[in-house]
């Protein structure tokens, strides 16, 4: 044998150990001598078996292919299997089982002979004795139900009596068939018999396998099941031959009834139906409702005799009391699991329950069809039953098909829904031709179509009971049990007066004349309304999460108390320190215990408006956080020195912890009921005022923390300038009013401001017009006064540091200084202008090419339609006349290159105008020719998208060439964008032209696409590299467009249909341009080796040559279709073939060893991660573009404010991207622990990896990128600090969020976790020197002061008198902000409870 089937065979032989063992102590158990042999004979016939099996088992390996081998191997296998079953009939209780189900068996025989006796008792006499066995044998079914579930003796005792009793069921029931009068009546009455008796069968088999394995999943479910099963077939019977009894009918099925649903209050741990609590009151209210009018109609029918009205009246009782019976089981269980100490269940993939009703009603249907006594009518309903339960079987299956994610399940369900169908579409077939004609022939050929259909549910039925799709029972504490027992007492007691009132009227309808009765109902009509009362009562006191709220809200209230306390002793300086813990950590804690309040405000909010078996958890978690927020809170406030600080800290908290309070009493009034419309206004209020607390304390908590580095870096900068100061001030004077002496003095400065100077020197010579270099020279000059003025504050802020004046000045200082530097760098941009147009006309002109794109994913949908009626023909010179416009546009903006800005500016800004005409007239053209023909608006659209983007090229080189020398390599590039740009607009001129001819507008659209990948073949084969890196999967997705593309060349160049030869173009463009986008960012994947790099970059160019050749081929078929010619278009395909495979084996070896299933979800889960870790690469990249003006670095001097800002970036940049990567590193080794799963079972598993963890990153990522853009713009002058303030700090909180997803299941001591930490450390260290130095620039930045004093006098008294006026205007909002403050302020006072208004007095 294999080592395989060794190991399969050692749990063989460790259970046949297992079962001898067992055997063994059931013998010696048994006191039966005769019963003990036989277990013991029974146990050896299966050691016998199973030795045989496994001496056939290794002939078959021996010589696998012998059929004579495998036919013997398969009869032992099933001589073992009935030994194993006559082993298990051989345990205690399945004896007596199997004599009860042979007992059946043998009663039945009674139903198979051709005339029934006839009657020997009254109808009446009859009747009632069916009635009486009936009960009994509902009863005992239920008996059997519950002594399954306890010892062997018990079982058998109950089985016994269940088969008594079916004996005398089956004798009333023939006696009742005696007393029909039609023959299709007696046969009904028969075949009903014949489906109770199986029914019964199938009860005893449910009950003896439950009783060999309490445990099997579904098992409980199928006994239920057959239990109904009993109890529906009665019922049908006793509806069928009781409807001549009056009113008897209804009152015995009312009951039966009432006794099934009995069971929903057995099982207080599983859902009953779909209703959420607040339907299950409604539900409620309206049953009871129609209940006791129900109640009254009966007792008022029995006065009147009326029997139709009575038997509805019964029938509207028997609904009501299971409606409420229903809604009572539901609340029960929602109240269990909304317990914060129970957990919920999950539903499983398929209801057991259905596939065995289904199955039970399929095999009755069967036999009513293969009964030779049936009816016509009886076969017609026989198949309409079967088509039936057939149908819902397949789409049970398809639709656990698409949700689970297990291959082999899906697979299974799929092809046992085929077989189903097959089998059922052959059982139809043979029932038209037996309607057709009722031969013997046809009814044979029916009875054995229906043995597949049988098989096949069999099997299927029995695959559905898999544990793997089992339903997850909920988890319900003892609290929850505890909180469900008055609901279930209250509707047990309903249950049991209301079966007391139901018989009561059963006998009254007969003998309505009966005072005592009618005493005895009313009385039991009293104790039903008194069980609805209380149930009512029940179900409203126990609504999930009131309790909770309440526990809840006095926790907060307690913690409202301990900050007041707290802010008392901080009053009178009585705060005593905590020195158990640093300041440090406390904020650490408070920061964090916050964010967990904010993260819990949505989910509070929306368990409170709809989610009632939520709002318990979710406000229960709210609390817990409120304690611990008091401690870090009340810790930190100790340890500060400043009052006004601490009373800041205990303020804000007390408002979080009130608003807290507020949204608790919101969320109790909503309960988590969404009808309550008019409390969630209440409820979003309370929350966006928690929101608001969170935000006000974190600005807070920020602040101290960045405000403690930001004090150490203040006190060396104050301490150097006062060492120069006295030197500093009149040599920075001179340097302002002699700039010849600029150069030379500004070295004793700083760094900084002699680079500024020199820079803005030279800027200011060669600035045209002279305004503009008079601006720049004295924005520069202004901006040295403002160095003067701050260096003076700083050493009088230096002598006196706790002065609070003169700290104010300082920040108007730094200001100042700050706002003088943006005014630098407008003048800059100012003296720049046809440059900076050049930027604006390429960021217009990329938007264009966008919309374009969007306009073409439009027209392939076939949706760009014209607005009114018109052809193409009036658009046509529109269209040419703008592209001509568009070429004088070129000629102007080369020649501008070469001329002054202001030209270059005006070029510039006609070109990116002209080309948005253009683009839209070609747009309104392209519409106009019709939805139609989607691909000649594609081709269309195409045409002019080569243009823009051949624009956007020669708009960059442009920029690149301004001002150059004609010798300039950019010059050279500059030239080659205009020959391109002229080809692309001539290309559009000939598409234009070629629409409207059908028999070349193919040809011209191959043409327009070769020469479009010409030219992207010339990019890419540019050393330029690209501005992002890809992934080796993305690169082979994209290469499989390459295979379609080619084959549709090939068939279009066989059938040289102009159709074809457009969509062929189309199709190519996006093709090509696809893989060579693709091909380039993977190559040039850090990662990927020098070697691995070039192979893929030739093959793409050999793909991309091979394609044009491919095209160029289709192109001379079209003009010369001979049959050599077609010939060579299969050898041009191969030749792409070939080139394609390369590239996909270059691909693979991008990966290397690592190469895995793109399709696999843990593989998609970590490209997801590896691609924010890119992302925020190519982040780090940008930054390291951004420098600053160029200056010549000194090393002993250090940075000014903007490369501050720069550098903190950059390691921001560099940390997430490190983060990233070590979370990935640990998500593998919790594969690797088997903590988290490859390929999880389940879409849901692991959610804390597959969604929180890539959600993370992904934010990380967008977080960094935002931040980069941030930090540009204020570089640049175009942001203020506080933007890029806040983009730090999103990518510190995304940053932590991102360290919660990977900690869920990690091993804290691993090293991954190790260097996840320090990863998450990096990111916290790099967002506070970000923070602190764009803080620091705040800090020292100044109103504008942008103010050009005029030197007449009259002129210099208006300016006075305006500045006046805008003062005291300024004074007016700032009052009005005030007395706003103070309205918001009191509105939020008064949604808070007296008594806590009280203790705030």
């Amino acid at each position: 044998m294999n080592n395989g089937s060794c190991i399969k065979l050692n749990p063989t032989a460790q259970a046949l150990r297992t079962l001898a063992q067992a055997a063994r102590g059931v013998a010696s158990s048994t006191t039966d001598p005769k019963a003990a042999a036989a277990m013991l004979d029974s146990a050896r016939d299966v050691m016998e078996g199973s030795a045989l099996l496994i001496h056939e088992a290794k002939q078959a390996l021996i010589s696998p292919g012998d059929a004579e081998s495998q036919q013997r191997l398969a009869q032992v296998a099933k001589a073992v299997s009935h030994s194993l079953n006559n082993c298990v009939n051989c345990l205690p209780g399945q004896k007596d089982v199997d004599m009860a189900l042979k007992s059946i068996g043998e009663a039945s025989k009674k139903l198979l002979i051709e005339t029934m006796p006839s009657a020997s008792k009254s109808f009446q006499e009859a009747q009632s004795e069916l009635n009486q066995t009936a009960a009994e044998l509902n009863q005992s079914a239920g008996e059997v139900v519950h002594a399954s579930r306890g010892s062997s003796s018990q079982l058998a005792v109950a089985s016994g009596k269940f088969s008594e009793d079916f004996d005398e069921f089956l004798d009333a029931g023939i006696e009742m068939a005696g007393h029909t009068q039609k023959k299709d009546d007696q046969v009904q009455v028969i075949g009903n018999l014949k489906n109770i008796s199986m029914a019964s069968s199938k009860l005893l088999l449910a009950a003896k396998s439950l009783s060999v394995d309490p445990a099997a999943a579904n098992a409980k479910h199928l006994l239920a099941a057959a239990a109904r099963a009993v109890t529906d077939s009665i019922n049908q019977l006793i509806t069928l031959c009781t409807q001549q009894a009056p009113g008897q009918n209804e009152c015995d099925n009312a009951l039966r009834e009432l006794e099934a649903v009995r069971g929903m209050l057995d099982n207080p741990n599983e859902p009953v139906s779909d209703l959420s609590y607040f339907d299950c009151i409604e539900s409620v209210m309206e049953n009871s409702k129609v209940l006791g009018e129900s109640m009254a109609g009966i007792s008022q029918n029995c006065k009147t005799g009326d029997v139709p009205a009575f038997g509805d009246c019964v029938g509207s009782a028997s609904k009501a009391l299971c409606g409420l019976t229903e809604a009572a089981g539901q609340a029960s269980y929602l109240v269990g699991v909304s317990d914060p100490n129970s957990q919920a269940g999950h539903q499983g993939l398929v209801d057991p329950i259905q596939f065995a009703k289904a199955n039970q009603a399929i095999q009755m249907a069967c036999q009513n069809l293969v009964d030779p006594g049936s009816s016509p009518s009886q076969v017609l309903s026989a198949a309409t039953i079967v088509a039936k339960h057939t149908s819902a079987l397949c789409n049970a299956c398809r639709l656990a098909s698409s949700k689970t994610t297990n291959p082999v399940a899906k697979r299974h369900f799929v092809q046992s829904a085929k077989e189903v169908a097959n089998s059922t579409a052959n059982l139809v077939k043979t029932i038209k031709a037996l309607d057709g004609d009722f031969s013997d022939e046809n009814r044979n050929k029916c009875r054995v179509a229906t043995a597949p259909l049988i098989e096949a549910v069999e099997n299927l039925t029995t695959f559905a009971s898999n544990p793997e799709f089992a339903s997850i029972p909920a988890q319900i504490s003892r609290e929850g049990f505890a909180a469900q027992e008055p609901i279930h007492q209250s509707a047990r007691s309903m249950l049991d007066s209301s079966t007391y009132l139901l018989k009561t009227a059963r006998s009254l309808v007969i003998n309505p004349k009966d005072p005592p009765t009618w005493s005895v109902l009313a009385g039991h009509s009293r104790t039903v309304s008194d069980s609805i009362k209380s149930l009512i009562t029940a179900i409203r006191d126990k609504a999930p999460g009131q309790r909770e709220c309440d526990s809840s809200i006095d926790n907060i209230n307690k913690c409202i108390r301990d900050i007041e306390q707290a802010s008392l002793a901080a009053v009178s300086q009585n705060l005593a320190s905590r020195d158990d813990i640093s300041l440090e950590a406390l904020q650490e804690q408070l920061t964090s215990t916050v964010q967990e309040i904010g993260h819990l405000i949505d989910p509070v909010s929306t368990a409170a408006r709809g989610e009632a078996s939520q709002l318990g958890h979710k406000v229960t978690q709210l609390a817990r956080y409120f304690e611990p927020l008091i401690m870090a809170s009340v810790g930190v406030t100790s340890k500060l020195r400043d009052h006004q600080q601490q009373m800041t800290f205990l303020d804000q908290t007390k408002t979080l912890a009130e608003s807290a309070l507020q949204m608790l009493y919101a969320a109790k009034e909503g309960g988590g009921n969404p009808k309550a419309s008019h409390t969630h206004d209440a409820i979003e209020e309370a929350a966006q005022l928690m929101n608001e607390a969170v935000e006000d304390i974190m600005v807070t908590l920020n602040e101290a923390a960045s405000e403690v580095g930001m004090v150490g870096g203040m006190v060396e900068s104050i301490a150097e300038a006062m060492a120069k100061v006295s030197l500093l001030i009149p040599q920075m004077t001179k340097s302002v009013t002699c700039p010849d002496e600029l150069g030379g003095l500004a070295s004793q400065v700083t760094v900084d401001y002699s680079q500024l100077a020199v820079q803005g020197r030279l800027a200011a010579h060669t600035a045209e017009p002279e305004e503009i270099g008079f601006q720049i020279k004295t924005r520069v000059q202004e901006l040295g006064h403002g160095c003067i003025f701050l260096v003076q504050k700083a050493g009088a802020l230096q002598i006196t540091p706790s002065d609070g004046f003169t700290k104010r000045e300082l920040i108007q200082c730094a200001r100042a200084v700050t706002e003088k530097v943006s005014l630098v760098l407008s003048a800059l941009q100012t003296g720049n202008k046809g440059t900076q147009a050049c930027i604006t006309a390429a960021s217009a002109v990329s938007g264009i090419i966008a919309d374009l794109d969007t306009t073409i994913m439009f027209a392939s949908a076939g949706t760009l339609n014209a607005e009114n009626d018109e052809s193409f023909a009036d658009h046509r010179e529109n269209i040419l006349k703008t592209a001509k416009a568009l070429v004088e546009d070129t000629k102007m903006l080369v020649s501008g290159a070469a001329s002054g800005q202001d030209r270059l500016a005006q070029a510039a800004q006609s070109s990116a105008k002209t080309i948005t005409q253009l683009t839209d007239v070609v747009k309104l053209g392209a519409a106009s020719i019709g939805a139609d023909d989607p691909e000649t608006q594609v081709v269309l659209i195409n045409a002019v998208k080569d243009v823009a983007k051949a624009l956007a090229e020669l708009i960059s080189a442009t920029k690149c060439a301004a001002g150059k020398a004609a010798d300039d390599p950019s010059m050279y590039q500059l030239k080659s964008a205009a020959k391109v740009m002229v080809t692309n607009v001539t290309s559009l001129l000939k598409t234009v032209k070629a629409v409207e001819d059908e028999a070349t507008r193919g040809t011209r659209a191959l043409e327009a696409t070769i020469e479009c990948i010409k030219q992207e073949l010339t990019v890419f084969q540019s050393r330029d590299a690209p501005n992002k890196t890809t992934t080796p999967e993305e690169f082979i997705r994209m290469t499989k467009g390459i295979t379609m593309a080619t084959a549709k060349a090939v068939a279009a160049g066989n059938s040289a249909r102009q159709e074809d030869i457009i969509h062929t173009a189309n199709l190519s463009r996006k093709a090509i341009s696809d893989m060579l986008t693709t091909c380039k960012q993977a190559a040039y994947h850090p990662e990927v080796s020098e070697e691995v790099k070039n192979r893929a970059l030739m093959f793409g160019s050999e793909c991309t040559t091979g394609y044009i050749d491919l095209l160029e081929q289709v192109l001379f078929v079209l003009q010369k279709p001979t049959g050599d010619q077609k010939q060579q278009l299969a050898t041009c395909s191969k030749r792409v073939a070939g080139a394609v495979t390369e590239l996909i084996q270059t691909a693979e070896a991008m990966k290397g060893s690592e190469w895995v299933d793109p399709e696999d979800p843990t593989v998609i889960a970590e490209t997801e991660l590896l691609g924010a870790a890119a992302s925020i690469e190519a982040a780090a990249k940008k930054l390291e573009q951004l420098k600053p003006r160029a200056k010549p670095k000194q090393a002993d001097e250090t940075l000014n404010f903007e490369e501050q800002i720069l550098e903190a970036a950059k390691s921001i940049a560099a940390a997430t991207s490190a983060l990233v990567k070590s979370a990935s590193a640990a998500q593998r080794e919790l594969v690797a622990q088997g903590k988290v799963g490859l390929i999880p079972a389940n879409a849901v598993d692991d959610g804390q990896w597959s969604q929180g963890l890539i959600s993370a990153a992904r934010m990380v990522a967008a977080a960094t990128s935002n931040l980069c853009e941030a930090a540009n713009a204020s570089v640049q002058g175009h942001a203020s600090e506080e933007k890029l303030i806040s983009s730090a700090k999103q990518v510190a909180a995304s940053t932590a969020q991102l360290l919660v997803a990977c900690k869920v299941k990690a091993d804290q001591d691993s090293e991954a976790m190790r260097r996840l930490q320090i990863a998450g450390n990096a990111v916290k260290k790099a967002s506070d020197n970000l923070v602190r130095a764009a803080q620091k620039a705040a800090f020292d930045k100044a109103d504008e002061a942008n103010v050009v004093v005029k030197t007449k006098f009259v002129g210099g008294i208006a300016q006075i008198i305006a500045a006046q006026e805008e003062m005291l205007r300024k004074e007016r909002e700032l009052e009005e902000a005030r007395k706003k403050l103070a309205q918001i302020r009191q509105q939020q006072y008064k949604f808070l409870p007296t008594e806590l208004r009280e203790d705030d007095n």
